[in-house]
């Protein structure tokens, strides 16, 4: 059988030679000269010569006479550069007049031409030159093609493949691609799950193929064994139907990820080195894409799963802190805690002692997330436990049982826990307490915040709060704790704040609206100077919540754990 590329099938692989001449004479004569070196076509026009072409295709050489009726050889030689430009052409001519050859060559079209009478050795000289410059010039052609080919189907590929991360949806596009671009009756891919076939098939098929529900790979077939035991490429001919059968193995850094199956019938040329050579390539690639597929599956439900459990540490993480305490005589309380993540190391504490005092604790674990969450759990656990006792000493002494009680964890994590712990008591309106390294409580009258926003102090006469600065180290710095406890008289009409450093911290405009809204200036951090401006705007009675509302308008991202606590004494 006669290839369409100039060859011969067959072990002897000649090439094609045509020869066209009006004279049969010389027709025969050049049929003898070259038949035993060629396979040899012959034409006694050239509007013959153009049949066989549409008939039979390229072949790698073509000998024509320059003087026919119908059309000049060069004439004819240039109607076939288009279809076949490999093709290697030689004009014969008898005329010493040979401007019109002059003109084919330098365009190209003619290789060389031999004037009449020609002499067969040496016209066996020149057609030999050009087998030569054909198989060259075939060889050059058909690498490009090859790397166009595999170019234009990896990107075809990686293309379809970059449409979707979705590991299921990837795989039903590399067996559609993959099928289309083989010209495969069918395409099969089973991805390998603990080095045997998934029942899942991803199927391809043309509309030639049977109708019916997708054929299915299996374990017990010989020829997949094959595949997975000796993990390369494998060709198979079913004498039955006459299905020749490619199966692909998926493999990236030793793992084996998929199986791809792709049947031609009959009807079809069966599986050539250049197929099974690209495929292996496009392999490559469409491992490496389901490897990371499946990364980012298995990333995506690790997510998940660690979203959920999360939240549900988020809720236990809510619950430790007090939702609700007992209303108190003559005193108000308020406090809000929300975490940057879905949990955070920020905490409050409002306990009332069963001999009357009120104790409230805010506290910052550093770090965030569920490290600083579980610090934050043991915190509050130990001081709980303190706060319970039947007589609880003094804030002071409570902060260093809890920095020996926590420390040596602490240190060994590299992290440490700022706190405020105050006691007060409503019968002598004395407030004590304790400081490890937090930032400083402010105490304040109502009577400065109204006269503030009734107009009688001027701007430039802005009140300070009175800030409480007796402080000692962060617990958890080192093993032994120590600071003196601080105290302050808290009477009718004053109030207490405690705030985390997620609050001072937070960044804000520095021209904000009367209401304490963002304005149009630059960004800078809130600090306890900027707090103080805000509240002296804030409507009163004081609202915690809506004063954070006003803190978190300026922050579309939360940067930290954001914790306050107020003590009104009414």
């Amino acid at each position: 059988m006669e290839g369409r590329d100039g060859m011969t099938e067959g072990t002897d692989s000649k090439l094609k030679l045509m020869v066209v001449d009006d004279e049969p004479d010389n027709l025969a004569l050049l049929y003898r000269t070259f038949r035993r070196d060629f396979s040899v076509v012959k034409a006694e026009s050239a509007i013959e010569a153009l049949k066989i072409l549409d008939e039979q295709g390229e072949v790698a050489i073509i000998i024509s006479d320059q003087r026919m009726p119908e059309m000049l050889g060069t004439e004819f030689l240039s109607k076939t550069v288009d279809r076949f430009p490999d093709t290697i052409r030689i004009v014969l001519t008898g005329y010493t007049d040979v401007e019109d050859l002059v003109e084919a060559i330098n365009a190209g079209k003619v290789f060389k031409y031999i004037t009449k009478p020609w002499v067969p050795d040496q016209l066996k000289v020149v057609v030999q030159q050009a087998a030569d410059t054909y198989r060259v010039v075939k060889q050059r052609t058909n690498e490009l093609r090859r790397a166009l080919r595999r170019e234009s189907l990896f990107n075809e590929i990686t293309t379809a493949i970059r449409e979707s991360l979705d590991y299921e949806s990837m795989l039903n596009t590399i067996a559609a691609t993959v099928g289309q671009a083989f010209a495969a009756d069918c395409c099969l891919l089973q991805a390998i799950e603990d080095e045997q076939l998934s029942p899942v098939v991803f199927y391809y098929a043309t509309d030639a193929a049977t109708d019916g529900p997708p054929p299915q790979l299996t374990n017990s077939d010989p020829l997949i064994q094959t595949v997975l035991r000796d993990r390369a490429l494998q060709l198979h001919l079913d004498a039955t139907t006459g299905t020749h059968r490619l199966v692909v193995p998926f493999i990236y850094q030793q793992e084996f990820l998929a199986l791809l199956a792709l049947d031609r019938t009959a009807d079809h040329l069966s599986w050539q080195a250049e197929d099974t050579d690209l495929i292996t390539g496009v392999a490559e690639q469409a491992s490496l894409a389901i490897s990371q597929a499946r990364l980012y599956q298995r990333t995506q439900k690790q997510a998940e799963q660690m979203r959920a459990e999360l939240e549900v540490a988020r809720q236990i993480q809510g619950n430790l802190l007090r939702q609700s305490w007992p209303d108190l005589d003559g005193m108000k309380v308020q406090a809000c805690c929300y975490p940057a993540r879905e949990v955070g190391g920020d905490f409050f504490e409002v306990y009332t002692h069963p001999q009357g005092d009120i104790w409230l604790a805010v506290g910052d674990v550093s770090g965030k997330g569920v490290p600083a969450a579980l610090f934050m759990a043991s915190a509050i656990s130990v001081l709980r436990r303190e706060l319970s006792q039947e007589s609880p000493p003094s804030p002071h002494i409570v902060m260093q049982n809890l920095n020996q009680g926590l420390s040596d964890d602490l240190m060994s994590a590299n992290c440490f826990i700022t706190m405020v712990l105050a006691q007060y008591n409503p019968t002598t309106r004395k407030l004590v307490y304790a400081n490890a390294g937090h930032i400083y409580p402010l105490v304040w009258s109502h009577d400065a915040i109204a006269a503030r926003q009734n107009g009688h102090i001027e701007e430039g006469n802005i009140p300070e709060p009175n800030y409480l600065k007796v402080r000692g180290i962060p617990l958890g710095i080192l093993p032994n704790w120590k600071a003196a406890a601080g105290s302050v008289d808290l009477n009718s009409g004053e109030v207490l704040l405690l705030t985390s450093d997620g609050i001072t911290e937070a960044t804000v405009q520095t021209t904000a609206t009367a209401d304490g809204t963002p304005g149009t200036g630059s960004k800078s951090m809130l600090q306890q100077a900027g707090l103080w401006k805000l509240l002296l705007n804030e409507k009163q009675p004081l609202d915690l919540t809506n004063l954070l509302s006003h803190i978190r308008a300026h922050n579309t991202i939360q940067e930290d754990d954001q914790t306050i606590l107020s003590l009104e004494v009414l």
